[in-house]
């Protein structure tokens, strides 16, 4: 209580100063337990994307919490949607808009949200994927596996002879496309039980400083390989098809828009009668992350830090599985954009929320993963980061009825697409100018492509003027940091195969770490090899191949050293 006799106008700044001790104490300050699952759409049951989907453990947490039903990832890919997250930045403002480029090229000095969190009087620590197959050692207090490995997922038991069920189509096909039961237990499989056992043991220990403790679960990450007992529960022949599924749906689309929706992986998997087979193996893979969650929120039920502890969960993008006649991720609709979100907030315990958040509430305002930053250093009462683009969650943590801002963006891959999403509808533009426009709040499949209809002119010229006004361009990734082509030596001209080039042109790159001057030659499809010029020592050379391409070296004799072959992405081969 303030002395009687300070003067009233003074009181309330007294009373936020008698708070500042208490806040510098790490007793005072909330811990954060900050959950992410991998690749993963509203196929949960209080989102109600698959009827048949078991998840108890994500539906407890929603239940405890808020669940945002309306929440948006930056970028429909793994790498430019958890930067993002990590750095309350946007993609059209970083330029990285795609898996292959690097964090720390494009952002050298960003302060990503677990060193926020470090440098002001929390223990940040780690386990399993939160960035795209990194670590970034520096942001980390301590991880599972150790940071300095800078490889965030531990081993994981998978099938001794590969693929399992789904053939490989050709050199273009990503090979962890593949799926089935595994005849083992948890434990064995290892992989997110072994960071679900490491979370767990943090969160039953008592800690003398607050903590930012991160859980990554792979699952449902390709490839879909769990124990088998996961698979029980959704037995073959019963298996629903995706519901967002309309044969066709691309017939009212643009030519740009079928060319990003119409890769080739949904007809092989259909020409292999594997769909069904995909379908259920999503689903067992859902239901074991789930389970594996379950460990976790168990953890932190029983342990000593239930009461002061903020949970937030969150995916990095959805995942289509044949709707839209698309396989995989990387567009602009829902089914790739919308992502679950939960927020629980023990009341008591952070000033900005002082009663917490209620119980099985839901919020359907346009909300985007950028927030997350901002929401969880306001909750904590830690200072905003630097540039920070996304707004904050509190208001709607508040009064769910709110509304932060009017629509949120996802950002395509090109540096010039991007997906708006307002409470009700959806507009997407494309770089080379087609659009699209659904009334997602009767249409949430997104099956009726509006944009030509006279009727809903003013509706499409509101949504073309949130679209930011600039976008910066895509950061080219450093052929350094292209992943490595594997090295083939041969003894003779005789040991080289043909070019089998399927699929299309991507940017490949030769290093010569050689002391002397290097051939190069393409391999043609007759297995002849044709000469694509010298690369003279400590030298590089870059060009287009196609995946299935071969290339092989010589030196200055003529004699043939070995060869690289071109995979389903862009790459580098370092000559040796």
């Amino acid at each position: 209580m303030l002395p009687v006799h300070v003067p009233l106008y003074l009181r309330p700044l007294l009373a936020v100063f008698a708070m500042l001790p208490a806040l510098a104490g790490g007793e005072s300050r909330p811990n954060v337990l900050f959950i992410a699952l991998d690749d993963l759409n509203d196929w949960i049951g209080c989102m109600e994307g698959h009827p048949q989907t078991v998840t108890p453990n994500l539906d407890r947490l929603a239940a405890d919490g808020m669940l945002f039903t309306n929440a948006h990832c930056a970028a429909p890919a793994c790498n430019p949607s958890r930067i993002s997250i990590f750095s309350g930045r946007s993609p059209h403002k970083t330029g990285i808009y795609t898996n292959a480029q690097k964090l720390r090229d494009v952002l050298p000095d960003v302060t990503l949200l677990p060193e926020h969190f470090s440098k002001n009087g929390y223990h940040a620590s780690g386990s399993g994927k939160m960035l795209h197959y990194i670590i970034d050692a520096r942001s980390w207090d301590e991880y599972f596996p150790e940071k300095s490995t800078e490889m965030p997922i531990p081993d994981t038991l998978y099938p001794d002879k590969r693929p399992l069920s789904l053939p490989r189509a050709g050199p273009w096909q990503y090979e962890e496309t593949d799926w089935g039961p595994l005849d083992t237990s948890d434990e064995k499989f290892g992989g997110d039980y072994t960071v679900s056992q490491w979370v767990g043991g943090k969160l039953a220990q008592k800690h003398d400083e607050p903590f930012f403790l991160a859980c990554g679960i792979y699952r449902p990450h390709e490839p879909w390989f769990v124990p088998k007992k996961y698979f029980e529960k959704f037995p073959l022949e019963s298996i629903q098809l995706p519901p967002g599924y309309k044969e066709g749906d691309l017939d009212d689309l643009s030519d740009e828009a079928k060319k990003l929706a119409e890769n080739r992986y949904f007809p092989h998997i259909l020409e292999q009668g594997q769909w069904k087979q995909g379908v259920q193996s999503y689903l067992a893979s859902i239901h074991f992350a789930d389970a594996m969650l379950g460990r976790v929120l168990d953890a932190l039920e029983k342990g000593p830090n239930k009461d002061n502890t903020i949970v937030v969960l969150w995916s990095d993008h959805g995942w289509h599985l044949g709707e839209k006649q698309h396989w995989q991720k990387y567009t602009a609709w829902r089914a790739c954009t919308r992502v679950p979100l939960m927020v629980k907030v023990p009341a008591g315990i952070s000033p900005a929320l002082p009663g917490g958040t209620r119980a099985g509430i839901r919020c359907d305002a346009p909300v985007s993963l950028l927030g997350l930053y901002p929401t969880l250093t306001e909750l904590c009462g830690l200072p905003p980061g630097e540039a920070i683009d996304g707004r904050s969650l509190v208001p709607l943590l508040k009064d769910p009825t709110s509304s932060i801002e009017p629509a949120v963006m996802t950002y395509l891959h090109d540096g010039g697409s991007v997906g708006v999403s307002t409470k009700d509808w959806r507009y997407i533009r494309y770089k080379g100018g087609a659009e699209e426009l659904y009334h997602t709040s009767v249409d949430p499949y997104e099956w009726d492509n509006l944009a030509s209809t006279p009727a809903h002119a003013a509706e499409l010229k509101r949504l073309r003027a949130l679209v930011p006004a600039g976008f910066s361009t895509v950061k080219e990734v450093k052929v350094k940091d292209l992943p490595d082509l594997p090295w083939r030596p041969v003894a003779t001209a005789s040991d080289l195969p043909p070019s089998k080039p399927d699929g299309t042109p991507m940017r490949i790159a030769f290093v010569n770490h050689r002391n002397q001057t290097v051939q190069l030659h393409w391999m043609n499809r007759q297995g002849h090899a044709v000469d694509k010029g010298v690369i003279e020592p400590n030298q590089q050379q870059e060009l287009k191949g196609r995946p299935g391409s071969v290339w092989a070296i010589s030196d200055e004799t003529g004699a043939f050293l070995g060869y690289f072959e071109v995979v389903d992405r862009p790459a580098k081969g370092v000559i040796r």
